[in-house]
Order: C-alpha cells, then sequence, then structure tokens
C-alpha cells in the first residue's frame, strides 16, 4: 500500500521470493506504467519490474484476499490512511510495517499506530528493517533486513515471504528496538549529511554515526528495547547505510542545508519524503519523556524547527561538557 520507491521495492522482493502481490498507488498514472511498462519511472526510473506485478487504484483490489498487507505511505500519513483501508482489511491479515517514523503530536511508533487504528492485537503486526536502499535492492544487490514481530512465528512468515537467493531476512521479536532504529537513524543522518555539506570528512561523520548510535541505543534502553538489536542490521546496519550513502534522502537534505540552502529551498527540491525532518520533534519529545540526552536529535530539531544557524548547533555539540566513554553513554 503505497507506489514510491519502497514500496515499489518490496513489491518486487515478494514476487521474487515467490508472492502474488498486488501494489496500490494513489496517482493513474504510476499505476499505468507499472501495468503497461512494467516500471515506476517516478521513483524507480530504469528498474524493470516483474511482469507478474499488479498495480491498482482500488483499495479494495489491492487488499483482497491478502495474507500480509506492507504499509508504505509516509509516517505522518499513516493513521489518516490506514483509518481509511481499515474497512477493506481481510480479518487475518498480518499487518507491515515499512515506514520508519514516529508520529508527531502522539510520539507513537509505527506499529502503535496500526495497533490503534486498526484495533488488531501484536501478533498481527509486522515491521520490515534494515539499511535497505530502495534502487539498490530493486536492482538485485545483495542485500539483508530483519522481520520483526512480537510473536516469532509470524516473524518466520514474513521472512520466508521475503526471502530469495539476494536477499537474506532475519528475524526479531524487538519490535520496540528495530521501530526506534529505523526512526532515529534518519535524524542522525540529517547530522551527517549537514556535516558534509560543511565540508567536514570521514573522521566527524564517523563520529556523529558512532554518538548518535549511543543515542538510540539510550533511548532504547529507555523504552525496554533489547540492547543487542542495535549493533544488528535494523541498528547499526541501516544507520551506517542511510547516513553514508548518496541515494538516502535524509543524509542529502542535510547536505544541503550545509551547503547553504534554506529549509524552504531544500523542501522545494526534496521529491521524496525524509522522513527525520518531520520525525526529529516526537524522536526529542519521547526523548524528554524519558529522560533521556540526545544532542544530535536537539541540534537536528533546533536546525530544522527553531532556526539554529547550523554551524552555531555544530559548536554547541562540539563544546558540550565532556564525558567518560563507555558502553550505553
Amino acid at each position: 500500500m503505497g507506489a514510491g520507491s519502497w514500496g515499489t521495492t518490496f513489491t518486487k522482493l515478494l514476487n521474487d521470493a515467490g508472492g502474488e502481490v498486488v501494489l496500490w498507488g494513489r496517482r493513474p498514472e504510476i499505476v499505468e506504467a507499472v501495468n503497461e511498462r512494467h516500471e515506476n519511472p517516478d521513483y524507480l526510473p530504469g528498474v524493470t519490474l516483474p511482469e507478474a506485478v499488479r498495480a491498482t487504484l482500488d483499495p479494495a483490489e489491492a487488499l483482497r484476499g491478502a495474507d500480509f498487507v506492507a504499509l508504505a505511505v509516509p509516517a505522518q500519513t499513516l493513521r489518516r490512511n490506514l483509518a481509511a483501508w481499515v474497512p477493506l482489511l481481510p480479518p487475518d491479515a498480518v499487518l507491515v510495517s515499512l515506514m520508519k517514523g514516529v508520529e508527531l503530536g502522539t510520539t507513537r511508533r509505527m506499529s502503535e499506530v496500526i495497533r490503534e487504528v486498526a484495533d488488531v492485537p501484536e501478533e498481527r503486526v509486522a515491521l520490515f528493517s534494515g539499511p535497505n536502499l530502495a534502487r539498490e535492492i530493486a536492482t538485485g544487490e545483495p542485500g539483508a533486513a530483519v522481520a520483526g514481530c512480537a510473536d516469532e512465528a509470524v516473524a518466520q512468515r514474513l521472512q520466508a515471504a521475503t526471502m530469495t537467493p539476494y536477499f537474506r531476512v532475519y528475524t526479531s521479536t524487538d519490535v520496540v528496538g528495530c521501530e526506534l532504529g529505523g526512526a532515529v537513524k534518519n535524524v542522525v543522518a540529517l547530522c551527517v549529511g549537514m556535516a558534509a555539506g560543511l565540508g567536514f570528512g570521514a573522521s566527524t561523520q564517523a563520529v556523529l554515526m558512532t554518538r548518535g548510535l549511543a543515542e538510540i541505543a539510550r533511548l532504547g534502553a529507555a523504552l525496554g528495547a533489547d540492547e543487542h538489536t542495535f549493533a544488528g542490521l535494523a541498528g547499526m546496519g541501516d544507520l551506517v547505510g542511510t547516513c553514508m550513502s548518496p541515494l538516502s534522502r535524509n543524509r542529502t537534505f542535510g547536505v544541503n542545508l550545509g551547503r547553504g540552502m534554506t529549509l524552504d529551498e531544500v523542501i522545494a527540491v526534496t521529491k521524496q519524503t525524509a522522513e527525520g525532518v518531520k520525525s526529529s520533534e516526537p524522536v526529542l519529545e519521547l526523548a524528554r519523556k524519558h529522560n533521556v540526552e540526545m544532542p544530535i536529535t536537539e541540534a537536528v530539531t533546533a536546525v530544522l524547527h527553531h532556526g539554529m544557524p547550523i554551524k552555531e548547533a555544530a559548536i554547541s555539540l562540539i563544546s558540550r561538557s565532556p564525558k567518560p566513554e563507555r558502553y550505553g553513554v
């Protein structure tokens, strides 16, 4: 449900794993291109989609008889979209979150929004997360991800539905950890991008990634996540991929800011959703609720939403009071 770059890629992945899959899109021209030309020209130009993949504008058609319903809309639109689809959901379908964000106003993770809106138990909500840059996976480059669900058997079903010769899937029951890793890494990637845009090199970027991982782990610990999750694909793996790749929307957004573009100018040239821009505020709010210190998240939020100059934010990060370095700091 959602014909952006990752929704389209996940559709291809399901097909390559042997599944029968339907892609729902809201734009007639994309649906027509997928069905007639086997391509999504706006989001994955040049990538040929399997002929077996069908696209539709009709959510009822897409959802009819589904075993898995993969939700791939922007995080801040999930509640509204899902509310419209609830009457159409098959009674036993597993709802899979492909989104990496935290909801504005409620600070809820995506699985929490899904459970609330669809009124389903936790064993019917899963997630799929990892260092998955859509174009690379869509072209068949080797990759891996985590299929997560509180019910291990459901996670294993999702694993079986997405494993291909080029793509390996692991399972996890740590939904909280996987979701926080996916959401907060976008905020860190914005900061790494800003640093790169300012001209800072690999050393600075490595510092930000490492300290960003510490922030993710601290918040995860406060919310009951398994600390080992953050050393895996849904934690460090996703963080490194998003912070370092020029294909990363959040890093690219940050780079443009670092090079001197205004926030409005960057938004105007950004064609796809950079989830960290809107998630930075609720992530920081969530951290403050649980008395978790997240200076990188604070700095990014100050730049994006309170007008702080990027260089001033960089100075505020470096000039903080020194602390001992130890695991989990």
